[in-house]
């Protein structure tokens, strides 16, 4: 048998798979493998293929586990009451007395009012004097229909027996527009008397619009 067929029998087509990547020699090179290769009574040097060694890797998802702190709308300042009904908000009105009060009306979806609130919080605490009143819209839809609240957030300015004194929607870009009603109408009057002007707040339930989602400025 001739050499060429010696080795076309020892070497046997190598196929080779995706996942191999790493290719050993078995047994080592060494100087006298060239004589046993051309030998036709010595095995020829195999080549070994180990397969590649898979490694994945892992997204680890860790849940944050709750830790109590309140949603960015349950915080407040000591002067910010939360309204949940069209009763409380007419209470607070009328106990108010003489002081200025700000509404402020929002949703916990209203990515504006989430912008703006911190600020607001402050702007409350530097002015202790005056109420803030938080009004949730989709807790308090009926009433906001009637008060013409259309988009958030937005604010109503009460004082006293002058009722409503000015409403306006507002971002935290505009919120100088908050600080300047309040240097406008946060000034030294006498009690006179209940709010007035809050518009028609007693209706009743089948009177009112359909409700639709309000608009975020």
């Amino acid at each position: 048998m001739a050499l060429v067929d010696v080795i076309r029998l020892q070497f046997q087509p190598l196929r080779f798979s995706s996942s191999s990547f790493f290719i050993t020699l078995s047994p080592p090179p060494s100087a006298n493998s060239a004589k046993r290769v051309f030998s036709p009574a010595a095995p020829l040097p195999t080549l070994a293929f180990s397969p590649r060694k898979h490694f994945l890797s892992f997204k680890v998802c860790a849940t944050v586990a709750e830790t109590g702190q309140p949603k960015w709308w349950e915080k407040s300042a000591p002067n910010m009451i939360d309204i949940h009904s069209t009763q409380e908000f007419l209470s607070a009105l009328s106990q108010a007395g003489d002081r200025l009060v700000i509404v402020e009306f929002y949703g916990t979806w209203c990515a504006s009012c989430r912008a703006l609130f911190p600020k607001l919080c402050r702007t409350a605490e530097e002015h202790p004097e005056i109420l803030f009143l938080k009004v949730n819209f989709d807790e308090n839809k009926p009433m906001c229909k009637s008060l013409n609240v259309k988009v958030l957030p937005y604010f109503h300015f009460y004082r006293g027996a002058e009722g409503q004194l000015e409403s306006f929607s507002c971002s935290l870009a505009k919120f100088q527009k908050i600080k300047d009603a309040i240097q406008t109408h946060n000034t030294a009057r006498c009690s006179i008397g209940p709010p007035k002007g809050i518009g028609d707040l007693l209706l009743e339930p089948s009177s009112v619009p359909k409700d639709r989602p309000a608009e975020s400025v």
